[in-house]
C-alpha cells in the first residue's frame, strides 16, 4: 500500500468499515464523526475489565462479571410482552439469561443448548436466582470477551460493544505511515511512530496518561500541522506582488492633529506597521489586535484614509449594522468633506442601494461601510485597495484566505479583534497573518472600578442607581437569558425589565437578540440621546457599542460567564470622561473557580492578563466565553498544558522556513489533521 493510499484510508467514509451500515453512519455523523480518523480521536474515558471469570456461586449483584456456562433449557412464553429465558448452569449453580424483544431463532443461535458459552454483563437477582438481562457480550470464543473493554462517550443508539468493535477494526487495519518528522524531533518522543502512538492512545491502561510520549507525539503532530498550514498561507500571500500605496504622511498627521485625543505609543507603532505593509510590494494580511477601548478603530480609519489618499477605495465590514453605522458616523466626523463616505444598510431602499452600487463601480465612493453584504457577488469595486474587517473572530483560516483573494492582487487586508488571547493561541489561530497589538490604553481612559455584590443585596444596587441617574448618568443592566427558564436558574432580561420599569417609570429600555433590527436601532438611538436611563439587555451589547454617557454596567449571574466575556461586557462603560463602575451580581453558592474569576476581574483591567487566567481556569475550547468563536478546537493539544510543544513546533517551523526545506513529506500530516485547501498545491 502506497503512502498516498495509506492516509486516504484513514480519511475514507465510515461505510468502509465492515458491519457499519447507513443507520450507524448517520448516528456517528450527528456527532461530527465523518471518517475513520474522526473515530480515532474519540478517546476512551474509562474501561470495564471482563478478563476475570467467575463461577455462578461467586457472582456479585450489581457488578459487571464474566462467566462460562452451558445453556440447559429454553423458556419461550406464548404470552406477549413476557421475556424469553434461557436457563444456564455451571458446576456451582444456575443463572437465567433474560431477553426482552429478542426472537427465538436469534436466542437459539447465540445460546445453543449443551455448548460452553462465555457471557458478560451486569448481574441481578430475581426470585432467588441470579440473572443477566439482555447480555451484550456472548460468544463461544471466550478470548473475544475475556479482556478489558474500553468505555467511550457513546453516541445514542450505538452500544459499547459495537463502538469497541468499530475502533478495534480500524486499529487492526491501521496503515504504516512513512515518518515525516526529523530524527531530532522523534528523539523527543521516544522515537514512537504515529501508528504506535494511535494504538497506545486506545489502550485501556493508558487512559489519562497525557504526559506520556505517545500522547505528546500526537498532540505535537496536531499543533505542527496547524503551523505548516499557516506557513503555506503566509508564503502564498507574500508571493502576491502588488503596487505599493504611496502614503502621504503630511495628510495623515494633519488628520491626527485634528483629533480630540492623543494617540498612544502602541497606536503609532501599529499604524507604522500597517503603513509599511500598504507601501510594500507584497500584499498585507494583518491582524490588529487590541484590548477593549485601546483605540483600534481610529487606527483602522487612519489606514483607510491613507489608502484613499493613494487613489484606492476601502471596504469596511462590521459584524452588525449598529457597529457599521457607528464606524460610518466616526469616519464622516473626522474625514475631510471631500472624501465620499457611504453606508449600505439593510434599511436602504432598492433605489438608494442601486445608486450606491453604481457609484462604487464607477470609483465615486472612497470608503463604504456595511455588514457582510458589502462583499456579495453583485457588489463590484472599481479600485478596491483595502478591506477592513472588524471583530473577525468568526472567520476561520480558509475564510480568511478567500477574503484575501477577494479584492485582487492590489487589495490589502486588515482584520481587527478586541479579543485579547494568550500567545499560544495567537500562534495557532492567527499564524497565517502578521500581527499588530495595542495593549496600551489612552491616558484619558480611567480604570473601571469593579465590585461584586450578592443578589440578595439588590436594594443597595437600586439606591446606587438612583443616585447615578440623578447625576445624569446611564446604566447597562445585563442578564444571561431573554426569558425565564424553568430548567436554568438565571435571571431573565424580560423579568428584570418589568421589575426596573416599576421602579423607574419611562426610564427603562429592553434589548435582546430577538428584538427586530429597526426596533433595535431605535432603542439604541434613544439610549444614545439620553432619552432613557437604563438599558436592560442580554450579551448582545458585548461587541462594539459605544455610549460615552453610560458609566455603570450591572451583570447578573456573573459566575455564569467566562472571564474574558465579562471583561468584554465591562468594556461597554468607561468610554467617556466620568468615573465608571462594573457591578458583578451573584448568588451565595459560588464555586471556587467562580470566586477566582470574580476576584481576577476586580483586580485587573488588563484584557491580555485576564485571557491568560481565563484559559487556566476554564480550559481550552471554552475560552472567551463563546464556543462559536471559530477558534480551532484541538482534539488532543492544550495551549496551557502543552505550551512546550507549541514552542517546539514554532522553532521547528522557523528552521524549515529558513532552510527552504521541501515540505511535501508533510502532506499526509496536513491532510490528516487539517485538510486545508491550501496544501493542494504541495507536490
Amino acid at each position: 500500500m502506497s503512502i498516498k493510499s495509506n492516509y486516504k484510508y484513514l480519511l475514507s467514509d465510515l461505510t468502509a468499515l465492515k458491519g457499519v451500515g447507513v443507520k450507524t453512519t448517520n448516528l456517528l455523523k450527528k456527532k461530527n464523526i465523518n471518517n475513520l480518523l474522526d473515530l480515532l480521536w474519540k478517546l476512551p474515558k474509562s474501561f470495564t475489565d471482563r478478563s476475570l471469570s467467575s463461577k455462578i456461586i461467586d457472582l456479585k449483584i450489581g457488578e459487571n462479571q464474566t462467566i462460562t456456562v452451558i445453556p440447559q433449557k429454553y423458556q419461550f412464553p406464548r404470552i406477549r410482552n413476557l421475556p424469553n429465558r434461557v436457563i444456564c448452569s455451571d458446576e456451582t449453580g444456575q443463572l437465567d439469561c433474560v431477553f426482552f424483544n429478542s426472537y427465538e431463532g436469534y436466542i437459539k443461535k447465540i445460546l445453543p443448548l449443551g455448548k460452553e458459552i462465555t457471557i458478560s454483563g451486569k448481574i441481578s437477582y430475581f426470585k432467588n436466582k441470579y440473572q443477566l438481562t439482555n447480555p451484550k457480550y456472548i460468544s463461544e470464543d471466550s478470548s473475544l470477551i475475556k479482556k478489558v473493554h474500553n468505555k467511550y462517550s457513546l453516541t445514542e443508539g450505538i452500544s459499547e460493544k459495537v463502538y469497541n468493535k468499530i475502533i478495534n477494526q480500524i486499529i487492526k487495519k491501521l496503515p504504516e505511515l512513512k515518518e515525516w518528522h526529523s530524527d531530532e524531533i522523534m528523539k523527543k518522543f521516544g522515537n514512537l511512530s504515529w501508528n504506535d502512538s494511535i494504538i497506545k492512545l486506545h489502550k485501556p491502561e493508558n487512559i489519562g496518561k497525557y504526559k506520556d510520549n505517545f500522547y505528546q507525539r500526537l498532540a505535537y503532530d496536531e499543533i505542527f500541522s496547524t503551523f505548516l498550514v499557516n506557513s503555506e498561507i503566509r508564503k502564498k500571500i507574500k508571493k502576491i506582488k502588488k503596487k505599493g500605496k504611496k502614503i502621504n504622511i503630511n495628510l495623515q498627521n494633519s488628520l491626527i492633529n485634528k483629533l480630540s485625543f492623543t494617540l498612544t505609543n502602541d497606536q503609532f507603532k501599529s499604524l507604522n506597521q500597517i503603513n509599511k505593509d500598504l507601501n510594500s510590494s507584497t500584499k498585507m494580511f494583518r491582524l490588529l489586535q487590541g484590548d477593549v477601548g485601546s483605540g483600534k478603530t481610529i487606527i483602522a480609519l487612519l489606514s483607510a484614509y491613507n489608502t484613499i489618499n493613494s487613489g484606492y477605495q476601502v471596504a469596511f465590514m462590521a459584524p452588525t449594522e449598529i457597529l457599521a453605522r457607528q464606524h460610518y458616523n466616526l469616519a464622516k466626523k473626522i474625514f475631510p468633506k471631500n472624501k465620499i463616505v457611504e453606508l449600505i444598510s439593510g434599511k436602504s431602499d432598492y433605489k438608494n442601494k442601486k445608486k450606491i452600487l453604481d457609484k462604487l463601480e464607477n470609483n465615486q465612493i472612497d470608503i463604504i461601510f456595511g455588514t457582510h453584504a458589502i462583499f456579495q457577488k453583485k457588489v463590484n469595486y472599481k479600485k478596491l485597495g483595502l478591506i477592513i474587517i472588524d471583530e473577525q473572530h468568526k472567520f476561520g483560516v480558509n475564510q480568511r484566505k478567500k477574503l484575501s483573494d477577494k479584492g485582487g492582487n492590489d487589495c490589502d487586508v486588515l482584520l481587527m479583534t478586541a479579543t485579547p488571547i494568550p500567545r499560544t493561541l495567537t500562534m495557532t489561530i492567527y499564524g497565517d497573518m502578521d500581527l499588530s497589538i495595542i495593549k496600551e490604553k489612552p491616558k484619558s481612559r480611567k480604570p473601571i472600578k469593579t465590585y461584586s455584590k450578592l443578589e440578595s443585596k439588590i436594594s443597595d444596587i437600586i439606591k446606587f442607581i438612583k443616585k447615578e441617574i440623578n447625576s445624569g448618568n446611564q446604566i447597562f443592566w445585563v442578564c444571561p437569558l431573554i426569558e425565564e427558564s424553568k430548567k436554568i436558574d438565571h435571571t431573565s432580561a424580560v423579568k428584570k425589565f418589568k421589575f426596573l420599569k416599576e421602579l423607574f417609570p419611562n426610564q427603562v429600555l429592553l434589548l435582546h437578540g430577538k428584538t427586530d433590527m429597526s426596533e433595535k436601532e431605535r432603542i439604541l438611538n434613544d439610549f444614545q440621546k439620553n432619552k432613557f436611563k437604563i438599558l436592560v439587555s442580554t450579551t448582545i451589547i458585548e461587541v462594539g457599542i459605544d455610549f460615552p454617557n453610560a458609566n455603570i454596567i450591572i451583570i447578573e449571574n456573573a459566575n455564569k460567564f467566562g472571564l474574558s466575556q465579562l471583561h468584554q461586557l465591562r468594556g461597554r462603560v468607561g468610554r467617556g470622561h466620568k468615573e465608571s463602575s462594573c457591578i458583578l451580581m451573584f448568588k451565595s453558592n459560588l464555586s471556587e473557580n467562580a470566586k477566582k474569576r470574580i476576584n481576577i476581574l476586580k483586580q485587573s483591567n488588563d484584557g491580555f492578563l485576564i485571557s491568560e487566567e481565563d484559559m487556566k481556569l476554564r480550559g481550552f475550547g471554552d475560552i472567551l466565553g463563546f464556543k462559536q468563536s471559530g477558534i480551532k478546537n484541538f482534539k488532543l493539544a492544550d495551549p496551557i498544558h502543552n505550551s512546550d510543544l507549541f514552542l517546539l513546533a514554532e522553532n521547528e517551523m522557523k528552521r524549515i522556513e529558513n532552510s527552504n526545506e521541501d515540505i511535501s513529506k508533510f502532506k499526509p500530516l496536513i491532510k490528516l489533521y487539517d485538510r486545508a485547501d491550501i496544501i493542494n498545491d504541495i507536490a
